[in-house]
């Protein structure tokens, strides 16, 4: 499709929308499809299922704790010697275009997790984070418009065509800090320059977190292969795990701590930074570096998480496991969870999916490093000393907020929204379909 039917259905859509909802302050016009009309409509006519909420296509228990009810199912085996990818769940999937650097525009897949407009989180089974729309008007943000037949046009693109690698960091001088940060990083995607996922819906203020997982150049990096091979997996168009004919796609899940407790199940879809983009299978998009504002809490439009820089690489004998982007990095490929800690979840309204990265790093010797399970034990060894601002951070004043007042900024943003954090008796079992 060439420049000028871009343009012209960028200035001439017929589909004119808004949600009414106190969130937006605005009304639908009478007889025009809403969003969630048009985007439910575009999963149907793919041949996918599209979300009821008076009917969803799995109903989840309260020991599951899923955040998105249009999820179509989760693996919840954490073991990898019989599943290769972990954990996984399946969304579904929408497609639309976007717009390549000579104006010409592309079928895209995309999947949406969280909006900032109540009635349409709702409505798409998605997360409701109002936080989002704080983007707007930031420059971390990126617009949209709808096709002729009711599809998301987005403003740029994603290339998924380059091969990532990544090579482990030596030991620093004084001996602490190892594998990272990296020597060497090539994110396995990389978006336009004006791609963000926080994507403003067409004439609303509302944002949705909208993640290009399929294209052209190939597949997002977080889709496994389901026999494990990881050569296979990697832009593989034909991966069944990628299922375009029943609009839905399978996402390797990543673990984490929140509140004392493991399986804080997310993925990660794009970062401002190529190291952690590479780390954690995500695709490079440095738009993302203007959202507003690092280290702020609870303004502008993210969340600060903490992820450790040198956790222990093996286990202790207390069965928690390994932590840290060192233990990430030193494998060839991401099967080792940098597992961070995170201060929320979705069923605060102060959630949002963008992770404003403040790192820690330990001072004490390998055997004396603990997990870390929550922001008060790491506000707590920051006091102590055992744990100190990682040195690479690049913005020094402490974070602003009562989250804590010792951690500080790297200024890395990763997307990472978050799916379910279930009780210890789900892990080993799976609900709906979690494969294609």
């Amino acid at each position: 499709m060439q420049r000028i039917i871009f343009l012209f259905l960028l200035t001439t859509t017929i589909f004119t929308f808004s949600c009414s909802d106190d969130d937006s302050g605005t009304d639908t016009p009478v007889n025009q499809p809403t969003a969630s009309e048009l985007l439910l409509r575009s999963i149907e006519a793919d041949g996918g299922e599209p979300f009821n909420a008076a009917n969803p296509a799995v109903t989840f228990t309260g020991p599951q704790n899923v955040f998105i009810p249009s999820v179509l199912g989760i693996d919840f085996r954490v073991d990898r010697n019989a599943v290769p990818a972990g954990p996984t769940a399946r969304f579904p999937m929408f497609q639309g275009w976007e717009t390549l650097p000579n104006g010409d525009v592309r079928e895209s897949y995309y999947v949406i997790t969280e909006a900032s407009d109540r009635n349409l989180a709702t409505e798409l089974g998605v997360i409701f984070a109002p936080r989002m729309a704080a983007s707007i008007g930031s420059g971390g943000e990126s617009s949209s418009a709808w096709s002729d037949d009711g599809r998301l046009i987005f403003e740029s693109y994603v290339d998924f065509s380059p091969k990532r690698s990544l090579t482990a960091g030596d030991a620093s001088e004084d001996g602490i800090l190892r594998g990272f940060p990296p020597a060497q990083v090539q994110a396995g995607a990389v978006a336009g320059d004006e791609w963000s996922s926080y994507v403003v819906l067409p004439g609303s203020e509302i944002v949705v977190n909208a993640q290009i997982v399929a294209n052209s150049s190939g597949i997002h990096d977080r889709i496994p292969h389901p026999d494990g091979n990881e050569t296979a997996q990697e832009d593989d168009l034909n991966n069944p795990n990628l299922s375009i004919a029943r609009a839905s796609v399978v996402m390797q899940l990543l673990d984490g701590w929140h509140d004392d407790r493991p399986y804080y199940f997310h993925i990660v879809t794009d970062t401002s930074d190529p190291a952690p983009a590479t780390i954690e299978l995500g695709v490079f998009a440095p738009k993302l570096a203007n959202l507003p504002t690092f280290g702020l809490f609870p303004g502008g439009s993210m969340l600060p998480f903490s992820p450790c820089a040198n956790g222990r690489t093996t286990d202790n004998g207390d069965n928690l496991g390994v932590q840290g982007l060192n233990t990430a990095s030193l494998s060839d490929r991401q099967v080792q969870d940098p597992t961070n800690t995170f201060p929320i979840d979705p069923s605060n309204s102060q959630y949002a999916p963008m992770w404003d990265a403040h790192i820690t790093e330990f001072t004490v010797p390998e055997n004396e490093r603990p997990i870390l399970t929550s922001f008060d034990q790491i506000n707590d060894l920051l006091e102590q000393g055992i744990l100190i601002p990682f040195r690479g951070n690049s913005n020094p004043s402490p974070l602003a907020n009562s989250l804590s007042d010792r951690l500080t900024a790297t200024g890395a943003i990763i997307n990472c929204p978050v799916i379910s954090q279930p009780d210890d008796s789900v892990i080993g079992t799976q609900v709906g379909e979690p494969r294609n």
